[in-house]
């Protein structure tokens, strides 16, 4: 086994996990696929945070600035549809950790707002490193990609299937020491980043909410049950 066969695998197979795996083991023989901007666990770029991971990626794509994964970095984190008070904390919070890489999935809501005030930002996708999902969020896309990082375990024009986004959110837990909830919902792609973290012994910091508002009765639940309250002194407005 070697760096380029794996590559022709997860190209081949479309960074399918369990299809990547199963070639592996059946030693499958192929013609190799020549394919660039990809890191496998073999080659030195490869994040040690990864190996933590129950199942490590074999092999992911990126664009931009591959430096940023060896710099200390927190994930921002939340709902797709955030009421402004999240919003509001949320750019606050990426504003004041400028000396840190935030990382995020590059969704609507949250994820767009944390990478668009970051000053560094590290955006990880569930779909293929070239497509573009959601479409709404091209011109932040293209933004990450020039001044930050995406990186994806899916090749191309790989299709954002629905059970690629909780899986991808392994990768923003691994890669981050912390990770801030902002609005999060009891059934959600949010937890599982949250369960991910707390799998790696990450410190998982929740914003809270007034008492009164609904949009906030999961997150002040998840303090309840022992998250650490985001403080006043990073989201100072």
């Amino acid at each position: 086994m070697n760096s380029e066969l794996l590559k022709t695998y997860s190209f081949y197979y479309q960074g399918e996990y369990s299809k990547i795996r199963q070639a592996i083991i059946d030693r499958k023989q192929m013609k190799p696929f020549d394919v660039s901007n990809a890191v496998t666990i073999f080659d030195e770029e490869y994040p040690k945070c990864f190996f933590d991971l129950k199942y490590p990626p074999f092999v992911f794509y990126y664009k931009g600035d591959l430096s940023l994964l060896k710099r200390k970095c927190i994930a921002v984190v939340g709902s797709r549809q955030p009421c402004d008070y999240a919003l509001k904390a949320t750019k606050a919070l990426s504003e004041h950790y400028q000396d840190t890489v935030i990382v995020s999935g590059l969704a609507k809501g949250i994820d767009a707002f944390a990478h668009q005030y970051a000053k560094d930002t590290i955006g990880i996708l569930g779909c293929g490193i070239d497509y573009i999902y959601p479409a709404c969020n091209r011109d932040l896309i293209k933004d990450v990609e020039k001044r930050g990082l995406i990186i994806s375990e899916y090749p191309a024009y790989a299709k954002p299937y629905a059970y690629h986004f909780p899986f991808r959110n392994r990768l923003i837990a691994a890669l981050s020491d912390r990770v801030y909830i902002m609005e999060s919902k009891a059934r959600s792609g949010t937890m599982t980043t949250v369960n991910e973290a707390l799998e790696l012994g990450k410190e998982v910091r929740v914003l809270p909410y007034d008492i009164f508002m609904a949009e906030g009765v999961h997150n002040n639940q998840l303090i309840y049950e022992g998250a650490t309250p985001v403080t006043h002194e990073e989201i100072a407005f």
